[in-house]
């Protein structure tokens, strides 16, 4: 039997939800998932005894966490309650397709408010589960999704060439797969990636 007041949430429950929602994000969560876990009085003590670390307007850190190379991607994962997914030029630079060297993180999210930040680009738009794959902490949409996205944002043609041929050697996707996708793009689009699969 609990000895919580009943129709009160249970503070150790909250706990244990909030650090199952970190744990998926490499530690990171947002203050909306505080308040959902009612586990505002353990945050404020965290926050002074520095088991818990600011990230970010609206974003903290279980303190024990490691750092990593990907931090950023699943801080901004966190931040969409894991409804977006790395794409376009970030997602290209992950899979090792082309030399993109994106200078932003670039999301898709299909739900949320959009944080403010200067190193972050998100389209809003659905996605299938066909259309992402995990990597880990955050979701990235496949290298097949991510050539297709990259020619319909209209990189310049010598950079999707490079892509697509990458793409190709390195056996991310098969040349009939991208050629046979392409085909629901618009047409000067397809016909981009087309160009570029004869390059290839």
């Amino acid at each position: 039997m609990s000895g919580t007041p009943e129709g009160e949430p249970d503070p150790d429950e909250g706990w244990q939800a909030l650090q199952d929602e970190a744990g998926r994000h490499a530690g990171y969560f947002t203050t909306r998932q505080v308040l959902r876990t009612g586990c505002e009085t353990r945050i404020r003590d965290g926050l002074r005894d520095g088991s818990v670390l600011r990230a970010g307007v609206g974003l903290m850190r279980l303190g024990q966490w490691p750092d990593g190379p990907l931090d950023e991607y699943a801080m901004w994962s966190a931040w969409f309650d894991g409804a977006a997914a790395v794409s376009h030029h970030s997602a290209a630079e992950l899979h090792g397709l082309g030399r993109l060297c994106p200078r932003f993180v670039h999301l898709s999210a299909r739900i949320g408010r959009f944080p403010l930040s200067p190193r972050l680009v998100v389209l809003r738009r659905t996605f299938t589960r066909t259309d992402v794959e995990s990597a880990g902490t955050f979701l990235v949409t496949t290298p097949l999704r991510t050539v297709l996205d990259l020619a319909e944002a209209g990189i310049g043609q010598s950079a999707l060439d490079e892509v697509v041929a990458d793409a190709v050697a390195i056996h991310r996707c098969a040349r009939a797969e991208i050629r046979s996708a392409s085909s629901a793009l618009p047409p000067a689009t397809a016909a981009r990636v087309n160009r570029a699969l004869t390059r290839s």
